[in-house]
């Protein structure tokens, strides 16, 4: 049951950084108080950047903290900031709807258990002639991101990027009408 505690040093930092991530998820469900909230949604973002570094993604960690430590969390606070916060406490977490969430949630928990156990995902560690290389001789694993993205799949880059600047400029008119 325990033969986590014999196994090696990234192995470890594996379970500690996921455990962070999953504590810090807990705790953004569960606080009271959103800024404590806002706080464990930070340590669940840099847990996973943690995460992506451990499999040698440096460029997707970089991203992760960038994007999502930084920009999505001043977003979160920006809005905790304007909540009045003083009428929150007189709200109710689920109101009478915690019997519908309790069995949606197990639902759920019954579903994804059966999806880990049954469905097989990627490629077999067994057959390692399924495993694609992005990386040319010399090449850094951003290097290699980049290349891809911006060669092969450019337009659904700029689709997205699209999308992005309609979404931007929405939140700005919907901000201004407030």
């Amino acid at each position: 049951m325990f033969e986590f505690l014999t196994t090696s040093g990234p192995a470890l930092l594996f379970y500690l950084f996921a455990l962070m991530a999953v504590a810090g998820a807990v705790c953004v469900v569960s606080m009271r108080n959103p800024m404590y909230g806002a706080i464990g949604l930070l340590v669940c973002f840099l847990s996973i950047a943690a995460l992506f570094l451990l499999r040698h993604a440096e460029f997707v960690a970089v991203v992760q903290i960038f994007v999502y430590g930084g920009g999505i969390m001043v977003l979160f606070l920006f809005v905790i900031m304007l909540v009045n916060l003083h009428r929150l406490h007189e709200t109710t977490m689920l109101g009478n709807y915690w019997r519908t969430a309790f069995v949606v949630s197990l639902a759920l928990v019954a579903i994804f258990g059966f999806l880990f156990l049954k469905v097989e995902f990627g490629p077999s560690f067994e057959d390692p002639s399924k495993f694609v290389d992005a990386l040319e001789p010399g090449m850094g694993n951003s290097e290699a991101v980049a290349w891809k993205l911006y060669r092969e799949y450019l337009l659904p880059f700029e689709i997205a990027s699209v999308f992005l600047l309609v979404a931007m400029v929405g939140a700005v008119v919907l901000g201004r009408r407030a």
